[in-house]
């Protein structure tokens, strides 16, 4: 089995420590210019958009650039549940933020099963522990993991959020939310670690590698699923909402 050395070559650097989390913001170059254009770009295509789609596209901007700038980065290197925290704080909040951001037309034309088929072969393509290594041993290979993760959940929640058929985006949220809750289950009840470059570094911050990958599967199963589950009762109620108002008015 591969030694914890051999993940140093990871995009946030080696595994910190509690003594020294605090001092590892990342201020990369590559970042800041990437982050630094985007904003550009977002500013330039949005200035005549509505204000909501702006305050959108600047929360998500904010959030994405606190997600690989602060500790938060290094910490997702020593903790296999700080980096599904990350995941899920880019796919659950970033996303449909960013989708937010964009034309109302794309979440219209979006095919709901596509998005959702994309969203979980994503998940689950990066959760397998040979794939979710990999990440580890070269910056590419990383930022390919979060590109994708990004890329697809902005496809899925401009379906959840802007899909004219109520029902669908209902089902397709509740859809979401199961399967990433039976992945979360299996990281839970998994009965040893899964993913090797965390076997030696969880043991700084008080936690065995099994506790660490429990605490991982309960933060996918429950945390992550409620702003999924939130959009299906939201939807799922609009689809009653007609009806219940149409027995109102054959009541009275």
């Amino acid at each position: 089995m591969p030694q914890p050395t051999d993940y140093d070559l990871s995009y946030c650097g080696p595994a910190p420590t509690l003594a020294d989390l605090a001092t590892r913001w990342n201020f990369e170059p590559f970042l800041l210019t990437a982050l630094a254009l985007v904003a550009l770009c977002g500013w330039h295509f949005l200035k005549h958009q509505p204000r909501a789609q702006m305050r959108a596209f600047w929360g998500a901007w904010s959030l994405a650039a606190l997600l690989f700038i602060s500790p938060l980065c290094a910490l997702t290197v020593a903790l296999v549940s700080a980096r599904v925290s990350h995941h899920i704080l880019l796919t659950m909040l970033v996303a449909p933020l960013l989708a937010l951001a964009l034309p109302i037309r794309l979440g219209q034309a979006m095919p709901a099963l596509a998005t959702l088929i994309l969203a979980t072969i994503t998940l689950w393509f990066w959760h397998w522990p040979d794939l979710y290594t990999a990440a580890f041993a070269h910056p590419a290979v990383y930022w390919a993991m979060q590109a994708t993760f990004l890329g697809s959940y902005t496809a899925l929640w401009l379906v959840l959020l802007r899909s004219p058929s109520i029902f669908t985006a209902g089902l397709t949220a509740l859809a979401a939310a199961i399967q990433m809750g039976f992945l979360g289950a299996l990281l839970v009840f998994a009965p040893t670690p899964l993913y090797a470059p965390h076997l030696a570094t969880s043991f700084a911050f008080g936690l065995t590698p099994l506790e660490d990958q429990q605490l991982a599967g309960l933060i996918m199963w429950v945390p992550a699923n409620l702003p999924l589950l939130g959009v299906a009762v939201w939807r799922l109620m609009a689809l009653l909402a007609p009806a219940t108002q149409h027995g109102r008015t054959n009541g009275q």
